[in-house]
Formats: C-alpha cells, structure tokens, sequence
C-alpha cells in the first residue's frame, strides 16, 4: 500500500517527528536524535543521545546547557541522509548566529521547518534563504497585523540621541543574551558608536563566542570592572531581568531601555517600567510573514506556535491550506 502524503513527518505536542528516521525537530523532551534549529532554551536542550545542529548551534548550546555529548555539526547548504530515505538540508534562518531553517526531503516530497526566523538585516548571523518546498513550517510569534517592526537604524538612532542627551547618566538595555545583545551591539558600531560598551557579566561569554566565530563586537567590558564616573554617558547592556534589580544601582543615574519586539506594545513597556522601548525584534514581523509564505508558495502552510489565528485567516482569504500545530514548550521569549 502506497502512503498517504507527508504521513512521513507528524506534529506531536513535544516537536515535529519525522517517522521513517525516527528522529526529531527541535523536542521539548530528550529523544535519541534531535535535529535542532538553533540554541534559544525553547528550541535547544541538553540530553539527547545525538544532536544535529549548525556548528555554532553546537557551540552555543554547549556553553549554554553543557551539551557536549552527541553532537553531530552540519554546515549551511550540507544535505545529510538522517535514515529511513530522509535528507535533511539546513539553511540560514536569519534568526540568531547559527540558526537554520530544516529542508526534509523523502519520497520526492519537500518540507521545510523554518524554527524561529527574521527577515530584517542583521550583520551578526546568515540571511533567511527563501527556499521552495511543499509544505513550510513557520512560527507566528508577531502574527498580527499590528506588528510591524521598524527599519532598526531608526531604533540604534534613538538610543544614540538618548545618550547624547544625557551625559551625565548612562543608558541601561534590557536585551535577551543569546542574539539580541549582539545584535545591538553590532548595530550601534555601525552606526558610528565605537566607545566601550559595558556588560551585565551574563553577556560576556555569549559576546565572546560570537566574537570566536567572527562577529566583532568592539571594545566590551564588564561593569564589575568600572566606576560609575567611567560609566557615564555610556551604553550598558544587560539581561531584561537586572533592569529593575539591585545590581543596576551601580550604574550611574540609568535611563532604562529595552529592546524587544514586544516594545511595540506600550502596556509592555509601562509594565517593566521602561523609559526608552526600542521595537527590535529577532522575529520576522506580519509583513514579513506573510511576505514569505508569498515568496515560498507551499501547498500547505503549517503554524508552530505564536498569533496563529490572524495568519490562518490571511492564509484562507488568499486561498492556502493552512493549518495550526499544538505544540508545547514553545514561550514567547524576550525577543
């Protein structure tokens, strides 16, 4: 008897299981061979017998999670046979360093798993490939209409003018380690901010794994390491959770900022007490969503987790088979 279509490849709750290799996409639990799209603690875990992933995916869940055990690196564009007639291609993703989209080809069907992804530029990790296949699995993290994130010079533009307006002071950023730390970082140096940028000390080893697989972040140092005048008129960057915390009364007189994609909601910003939201998001937005479910042109369309209901909408008013995934373990990070 001949199989259904795609029966090969099954959303269970805890990830995407592809049958015929008995293998995984980015499990919530330990399995014996997980293929992961990149290191985001929603995405990535320690204890799985093997672990495909990019090498700097590797890297970064090794220092994260101490995975070490198992580890299976795979380059961009490198097709590999995972077992039972499946190949397994991985491509850029434009997420963080490392992320990868997962192209499953078996029995002349194509399924693409993106992970999470963004279409903006970011000089800190490989652009999304826009890659045709049968069936695209995409997150809807910013799924609604009313997410639209802005070009991010205009953001990096209002962080310089809030210091340069306050010289006396400095400017804290709240930004999630893994990504959106270098991200700004990278982005200030290109927009002609070469001065030392201070670090909470839980972004110095994921700074300096980037810098290991050449992203040049410039001239960072730890904030254990100064004085509150050398502080001054500075950029301090720091996990979302030491806004508000003891450790920011070293800082001198700190205007706190946060970049997040969440930021374009101001009830978010009020909430964490945020004077300069900054709308910087690692996730592509409702435009380019939409855009790339356009651009890719499935049979059917696949939503992992996220605003799922505005995009199967969008989906049937254009005529695409869609469908909702219910998977667990999948949070909305602090983008």
């Amino acid at each position: 008897m001949t199989a259904a279509p795609f029966s090969w490849i099954r959303p269970e709750p805890w990830g995407i299981h592809i049958v015929p290799a008995d293998a995984w996409v980015d499990p919530s639990r330990p399995v014996p061979r997980a293929l992961v799209t990149h290191g985001h603690a929603d995405h990535a875990r320690g204890g799985h017998g093997i672990t495909i992933a990019t090498p700097a995916t590797l890297a970064i869940m090794e220092l994260r999670y101490q995975t070490r055990e198992g580890a299976s690196p795979v380059e961009y564009g490198e097709s590999i046979a995972i077992g039972g007639g499946v190949t397994a291609t991985f491509l850029p993703a434009g997420h963080v360093l490392g992320s990868a989209q997962i192209l499953l080809e078996h029995a002349g069907e194509r399924v693409i798993i993106t992970g999470d992804y963004k279409r903006a530029p970011d000089p800190t990790c490989a652009p999304f490939e826009v890659t045709p296949c049968d069936i695209f699995i995409t997150e809807a993290t910013f799924g609604l209409p009313v997410f639209t994130h802005p070009p991010i010079g205009e953001e990096i533009a209002k962080l310089l003018e809030a210091r340069a307006a306050s010289p006396d002071s400095c400017i804290l950023v709240g930004a999630y380690a893994l990504g959106k730390a270098q991200r700004v970082i990278a982005e200030l140096r290109a927009g002609g901010h070469h001065e030392t940028i201070w670090l909470h000390g839980a972004m110095e080893a994921m700074c300096r794994l980037y810098e290991e697989h050449g992203v040049m972040l410039g001239d960072l140092r730890l904030v254990s390491d100064a004085t509150k005048d050398e502080m001054r008129g500075g950029i301090v960057i720091a996990p979302p959770s030491a806004l508000n915390d003891r450790w920011s009364r070293r800082l001198p007189d700190p205007v706190t900022a946060m970049a997040s994609g969440w930021m374009r909601v101001r009830g978010r910003a009020r909430q964490r007490g945020v004077e300069l939201p900054l709308v910087i998001s690692d996730h592509a937005d409702w435009n380019e969503l939409t855009r790339t479910i356009a651009e890719v042109n499935p049979q059917e369309t696949w939503i992992t987790h996220g605003r799922e209901e505005a995009l199967l909408r969008w989906c049937a008013l254009g005529q695409r088979r869609a469908r909702a995934l219910a998977l667990v373990g999948y949070e909305d990070e602090d983008d």
